[in-house]
């Protein structure tokens, strides 16, 4: 049993080491913070490492980023349902100070995607975006994203049409100013 226990744990960590950059990337993107990325990808992991026994032997990549997106949406909720406990206004309370290291996180993003990308990314709604990193950037099928974010395919589609077409207008400038279109191509 112990020898069992092992190669599982062997093969796990294996495919968890692929997947990580992804998952993380993932994480970044959704949370836009380097810190809770970071949180959110290890807790992720050990979920993932708990129900390893549970995974159905195809696309350990999607499994993951699936963990991952309803990790996320369960944080987002919870946060949403949650009151607000104080207030800077109240005495006492310190305004955060940046730490100097959230520069970090930023570098990161160029790495994987342009900054100007990232930069429209950003401004694309939550559910739209979310769908649009799920599909564009992690490669998911329509049908994983559907049952990572738990919504309908026709759902999915929608998302992505609208976030598609929000980071279409983002760029239109930095694509004019970059030659990848010629003014007046756009209309």
């Amino acid at each position: 049993m112990l020898f069992g226990k092992r190669s599982q744990r062997d093969a796990f960590e294996a495919k968890a080491e692929k997947v990580f950059p992804s998952v993380l990337g993932t994480a970044l993107r959704l949370t836009r913070s380097r810190d809770d990325a970071e949180d959110l990808a290890q807790e992720a992991i050990v979920r993932a490492y708990e129900a390893y026994d549970r995974f159905d032997g195809t696309n350990f990549k999607a499994w993951m980023l699936r963990i991952v997106t309803n990790l996320y949406i369960n944080r987002y909720r919870q946060r949403a349902r949650s009151p607000q406990m104080s207030s800077l206004d109240e005495e006492g309370a310190v305004e955060p100070v940046s730490s100097g290291d959230e520069g970090q996180g930023d570098a990161m993003f160029e790495g994987l995607v342009g900054a100007e990308i990232e930069e429209a990314l950003r401004k694309v709604p939550e559910d739209f975006r979310l769908a649009v990193i799920l599909s564009d950037i992690e490669g998911m099928s329509y049908q994983e994203i559907a049952d990572a974010t738990d919504v309908p395919i026709g759902t999915v589609r929608s998302r992505l049409a609208r976030g598609r077409a929000i980071l279409r207008r983002e760029l239109e400038q930095y694509a004019l100013r970059e030659g990848y279109l010629k003014q007046g191509a756009t209309e």
